[in-house]
């Protein structure tokens, strides 16, 4: 992994305006304030409950989605605003794998043309280059043999050999970035560590670096370097997965941890103490930190006024009064 930041996300926002008849529309806060840099071949897990936002973040990042406000620096240069064919370049370089694999492929195309279509989108004209690139990216990917599969169509295939297909699709262009959105939620349990490892073993030996969206912190650690915890739009708690596994600081991510079966066998004998419920209506949410309604170590501060993002120790930051030294 390299010290150099390949994604700098300075203070994004991304705000979903509802209408109102006669009245002053009001705005969806879907990602609301969201700053991180993700280096060259690192992984990093963006972890929370449905809803936070998490999806929505990994879209804005690749430039699906148009950011409110705020800036996204990719490799050294502003792509916050680019459009069109500006963007194009862009396109080649930053790829997404979808939670649901089948729903993201054309049923009546079969294997080859799925992984065609990318290549001659992006120019490549030759028939015998496009044939070698979609041989090497069943390779990698272990769809072998080759010739069992590249004729084969999409119900054709299992739940698990799908979702390598869309990993396959998005290394066909050799990305040096990849958003994962739940790569592995729609999987049986014995097939999700597998996939995760393939994937693993693709970013070390390709450099890729990786944005990981997941609600499930029990497969994090077998192929996320860090872990950003996001509550109703904003990242919470930041820091290397070990530390904020066996040492949380924010009351959510505690929240987090104890709902899950196990991820950690040695950090299950803390009684459970944060409020269950449901994350707060983005349109209205209360003044102070978001999460002080469910948080049973609330103080008045927490009520009036949202904390700032702090960092404990170095590369492990959270936005808690309770961790901010008056």
């Amino acid at each position: 992994m390299s010290n150099k930041t390949i994604l700098q996300v300075e203070n994004l926002k991304v705000w979903f305006p509802i209408k109102r008849l006669f009245k002053t529309p009001l705005y969806a806060k879907a990602v609301d304030g969201v700053s991180f840099n993700l280096l060259k071949g690192e992984s990093l897990a963006l972890v929370g409950e449905s809803g936070c936002g998490k999806t929505t973040l990994g879209k804005t990042c690749l430039r699906l989605i148009e950011p409110t406000f705020g800036r996204l620096i990719y490799d050294g240069r502003d792509i916050t605003h680019l459009s069109g064919k500006d963007l194009k370049w862009y396109r080649r370089e930053a790829q997404m794998i979808y939670q649901d694999p089948f729903s993201s492929f054309n049923p009546f195309f079969p294997v080859r043309r799925i992984l065609e279509e990318p290549l001659i989108v992006n120019g490549v004209k030759s028939k015998e280059e496009r044939i070698n690139r979609i041989q090497e990216a069943l390779q990698e990917v272990k769809l072998l043999p080759i010739e069992d599969f590249i004729n084969k169509f999409p119900h054709m295939l299992s739940g698990g050999q799908r979702q390598r297909l869309a990993i396959a699709r998005a290394l066909i262009l050799r990305p040096k970035f990849i958003v994962a959105d739940e790569p592995v939620s729609m999987l049986d349990a014995s097939v999700r560590v597998e996939i995760l490892y393939l994937l693993k073993e693709l970013q070390i030996s390709q450099g890729i670096s990786f944005l990981y969206i997941t609600h499930d912190i029990a497969t994090v650690k077998y192929f996320s370097d860090r872990m950003a915890v996001m509550y109703s739009g904003k990242i919470v708690e930041l820091g290397e997965i070990r530390k904020v596994i066996t040492s949380h600081l924010h009351p959510y991510t505690e929240a987090l941890i104890e709902a899950i079966p196990d991820p950690d066998p040695n950090n299950r004998n803390v009684e459970r103490k944060v409020i269950p419920g449901e994350p707060q209506n983005p349109v209205a949410w209360p003044p102070g930190c978001r999460f002080h309604p469910r948080c049973p170590y609330a103080m008045d501060i927490c009520r009036v006024e949202e904390p700032p993002m702090n960092e404990v120790e170095s590369g492990h930051q959270v936005a808690c009064w309770l961790r901010i030294k008056k």
